[in-house]
């Protein structure tokens, strides 16, 4: 008997970069399974809505049922529990990202059981963020090229 192997990739992906494609496509040789989970948060002011967002990167793996897209509000270890996932996946530019990340990860470990597994950027990623991107397409620029290729005629 085999038993499935099922990861949460939380974040906003506001927008959804190839950085974020990358450590997806990339945790797929660790899990069977990916859930994105867009997180929602009121308080926060999004350049794209959740839906499009959820939309977008379902754009994206159209072709990968392995993947899935879910959206969630409270915290990311309760949505992961709830889901089944076993493991929480996190990518890492830099060491600032790093010191960030292992604390948020050893908390959540504490209160869930659930580990984090981190992912480190591949080197032509590190620049890419999605705050960065949203600079780019907020003041007209061509961002096409830090996004999926599903996805460049779809943002703008």
């Amino acid at each position: 008997m085999t038993s499935s192997r099922k990861a949460i990739f939380p974040g906003s992906f506001d927008p959804f970069t190839i950085g974020h494609e990358s450590i997806v496509l990339r945790g797929l040789e660790v899990f069977d399974e990916i859930v994105i989970a867009v997180g929602v948060n009121s308080d926060k002011h999004c350049y794209f809505s959740a839906s499009q967002r959820v939309e977008f990167i379902k754009t994206v793996f159209a072709d990968r049922p392995e993947i899935s897209v879910a959206t969630y509000e409270g915290l990311t270890v309760d949505f992961a529990r709830q889901l089944g996932c076993s493991h929480i996946i996190r990518g890492l530019r830099t060491s600032a990202d790093f010191e960030f990340e292992r604390a948020i990860a050893q908390v959540n470990r504490q209160m869930s059981g659930i580990d984090t597994v981190f992912l480190l950027t591949t080197p032509e990623h590190t620049p890419v963020n999605s705050t960065i991107i949203r600079d780019i397409l907020r003041h007209g620029g061509d961002a096409s090229r830090f996004l999926p290729e599903r996805l460049r005629n779809l943002i703008r």
